[in-house]
């Protein structure tokens, strides 16, 4: 059991949704004219595929859709779903290059939908495809495109007044064959396009051919100068590795050289700077210190001074006091302690002034002493003569001490003196060094202009150095456009023995002529883009090399399509005749017990045809196209009976009932040989009469051992052969409706 059941959804007069179950070997769907039961047939003729609306008894697909009723709205559209048994996995799907597509489903199902406008959608098992898929799909399994497997009322004898090639066309998808001619057909598409396509090949072989003649002269004139340019390689090569070794050397020299007499520079620099600061140093502290002791000195003159002045003072207090005592009886008596005490005061304060630096300090000092003296004058006693000597004494006595005091300031004066000269005597010796330091950094200085004109001599070689290195690259650059980025390759040159490069300036001046030479040559050819003329043409070749490839392989693929043809139609030619040796028998078989004796057979038939075709001729870089004849051998079917106790052996000659029959025997011995999963005789025995009834019964249970059938039919001895009985009826809503009864069931009931 192949077939499992139907849905019909809006599709003609199916409103709603309509399920068939398929559970028995006979189906049969009857019903009064009109009710819908051929529409169920027509929802078969819909899913699996047919291209005819008119078949279909219809204009357009909207014809197909359900048009409304008084109680029902029209559809926006029609959807047919038929479902098949595959657990054993039969169904077969192929892609474009002919791999099988997995369908590994225990169930196949196949829905199309038709739309308002006329929008077509097929899907398989959830997934849309193409009418393609779908047809390559049912070939499978012996269900075509033609349809043999369902036929209608006024159809069954189609196969008769079909024309011999047609006929054979009916009779190959019966077979099984037309996946071949789908294969056939398909390998046609593709040697149709694989033709096209050397076509074009053919053609851009042709359009590149100038272009690659002029750049195959460019290339032959372009081999002079390649060799020039590997003369020149291999010349730079030399030169510029050794020029890069003299400018490393050098740039290495100027640093060497700069570095050192920056580092002499920056040393003596440092020197003049030391010496500077050392005579700024010494030269203060010197003239400091001396005017230090030249100022104490006179300081120490000055206190000397008013000490002198003070000594003459008592001196002269003396010598009045010693007149006054020869004159007057009263003598000027002082207080010893009063003298004391200002000999105290004044020795004090002297001790003091020489402990001070300031000038400002000491004349206080000085005044001080001054105010002490003034007072100790203005606090005379007159005494008594007999006190007069004491006074005389005690100023004798200052006098003394004054004395003293003045010989210890000279001496001090004297000390100080000494250290005068000897800081001058130092003073002068520190003047002479200073004059040779001075000299000394003269010298420097000297020393530091010839390093600074040095340092500027180096910079006028770095400029041209610089140049040097300009020079070298654009050497480089020129050298790259002549023989192209090989020119780097100078950096790996080295001498064949492997010697240590050395570079003589004589010698890479040669090199540099030498140089200079071919590059005038090669400027003369004018050619200096030679590697991208060069490029240009291996890309063209290559480009051309691809296309004479391409053509040998689509050649292959032609020459193996032709032989895939070749093989295909040899093998639908071998099943082909064995098919209809098979069908003759079983035929003769059906037709004899349709007639109750004759024989039924089938011939084939042989047709030439001339077609005219274009051969390609295959040139140097163009193709050409020649027109011959060829004479085609196509194969037709006719077909031979004769009728037992009649003599008429021609299609023609026969009755209604008679062709009826036979097409039916034909039709049924057919569907034997390679048996379709089901098949659908739609009212085929309504010509029948009683007798030949009960010979179509017995035929339909013989091929439901093979197939499934489902029978639409008003026969009740074809009705008594189903399982299950489908009526159709048009309900009260204006659409059709299905009623099922199961006659072993009901015949249970009936007992």
């Amino acid at each position: 059991m192949r077939l499992k059941n139907l849905e019909i959804n809006g599709f003609k007069s199916f409103a709603k949704k309509t399920i068939l179950e398929f559970q028995n070997p006979i189906i049969s769907i009857v019903g009064p004219n009109g009710s819908g039961k051929s529409n169920v047939v027509e929802a078969l003729r819909f899913v699996l595929g047919e291209q005819s609306i008119k078949s279909m008894r219809g204009s357009s697909g909207s014809d197909l859709i359900f048009k409304g009723s008084k109680n029902l709205s029209k559809s926006s559209r029609a959807s047919v779903v038929i479902h098949f048994d595959n657990s054993d996995k039969v169904f077969k799907l192929s892609n474009e290059t002919g791999e099988n597509i997995n369908l590994n489903y225990d169930s196949v199902s196949i829905s199309r939908e038709v739309y308002s406008d006329g929008l077509n959608k097929y899907i398989l098992n959830g997934s849309e495809v193409r009418l393609k898929d779908i047809n390559n799909l049912l070939s499978s399994v012996n269900i075509g495109s033609s349809q043999h497997h369902i036929i209608s009322q006024g159809e069954a004898d189609r196969i008769l007044n079909a024309s011999s090639k047609d006929r054979r066309e009916m009779i190959e998808d019966a077979l099984g064959l037309k996946i071949f001619q789908y294969k056939i057909k398909e390998a046609q598409r593709k040697l149709e396009r694989t033709t096209n396509n050397m076509k074009e090949v053919s053609l851009l072989r042709r359009e590149n051919a100038p272009h690659l003649n002029f750049l195959k002269k460019q290339v032959d004139k372009f081999e002079k100068v390649k060799e020039m340019q590997v003369t020149l390689l291999l010349l730079y090569k030399e030169y510029l590795k050794k020029e890069s070794i003299y400018l490393e050397k050098e740039k290495a020299n100027l640093f060497i050289e700069k570095n050192k007499i920056s580092l002499e520079l920056e040393d003596i620099k440092e020197k003049i700077s030391n010496v500077d600061e050392i005579d700024r140093k010494e030269e203060s502290e010197k003239e400091k210190e001396l005017k230090i002791l030249e100022k104490k000195i006179h300081e120490i003159s000055g206190i000397k001074g008013e000490i002198e002045r003070k000594l003459g003072r008592i001196e002269g207090m003396v010598e009045m006091e010693e007149r006054r005592k020869e004159k007057t009886p009263k003598i000027i008596v002082r207080n010893p302690e009063e003298i004391k005490m200002t000999f105290t005061e004044i020795s004090n304060v002297i001790e003091e002034a020489f402990l001070k630096e300031d000038i400002y300090e000491i004349k206080q000092i000085l005044t001080r002493v001054k105010n002490i003296l003034n007072k100790f004058n203005q606090n005379e006693d007159i005494l008594e003569d007999t006190s007069l000597d004491l006074e005389i004494q005690n100023l004798k006595n200052q006098q003394q001490e004054i004395s003293f005091e003045i010989q210890r300031m000279e001496e001090i004066e004297k000390e100080n003196f000494s250290k005068v000269e000897i800081l001058k005597k130092e003073i002068s010796e520190e003047n002479e060094i200073l004059h040779i330091k001075e000299k000394e950094k003269f010298n420097f200085r000297v020393k530091q202009q010839e390093l600074s004109s040095s340092l500027s001599f180096i910079s006028v070689k770095e400029e041209n150095f610089k140049k040097e290195i300009e020079s070298f690259e654009n050497e480089i650059k020129e050298g790259y456009a002549l023989v192209d980025s090989d020119i780097l390759s100078y950096k790996n040159f080295s001498n064949r023995d492997g010697a240590e490069i050395v570079v003589n300036k004589i010698e890479q001046e040669e090199l540099r002529r030498k140089i200079e030479r071919i590059k005038i040559k090669l400027e003369d050819v004018g050619l200096g883009g030679g590697s991208e003329i060069m490029k240009e043409f291996e890309e063209v070749k290559e480009r051309d090399d691809f296309l004479t490839k391409e053509m040998e392989d689509l050649a292959k693929s032609i020459e193996s399509l032709h032989t895939l043809m070749a093989d295909l139609k040899e093998k639908i030619d071998i099943e082909f005749k064995e098919g209809i040796k098979k069908i003759n028998v079983e035929f003769t078989n059906f037709f004899s017990l349709m007639f109750g004796g004759g024989e039924g057979h089938l011939s084939i038939v042989t047709e030439n045809k001339k077609k005219k075709v274009e051969e390609e001729i295959e040139g140097d870089l163009s193709t050409q196209a020649e027109e011959k004849e060829e004479i085609l051998f196509e194969y037709g079917i006719d077909i031979d009976v004769s009728l037992p106790h009649k003599k008429v052996k021609e299609l023609n000659a026969l009755s209604g009932g008679e062709r009826s029959l036979t097409s039916i025997a034909l039709l049924f011995a057919m569907s034997q040989v390679n048996p379709p999963p089901f098949l659908v005789l739609d009212e085929t025995d309504a010509a029948l009469d009683e007798a030949n009834s009960r010979k179509y019964g017995d035929m339909l249970e013989k091929l439901s051992h093979h197939s499934q059938l489902v029978v639409v039919t008003h026969n009740r001895e074809t009705m008594s052969r189903a399982g299950i009985l489908y009526g159709v009826t048009v309900g009260s809503d204006g659409a059709s409706k299905l009623l099922s009864v199961k006659l072993d069931e009901a015949a249970v009931i009936a007992k």
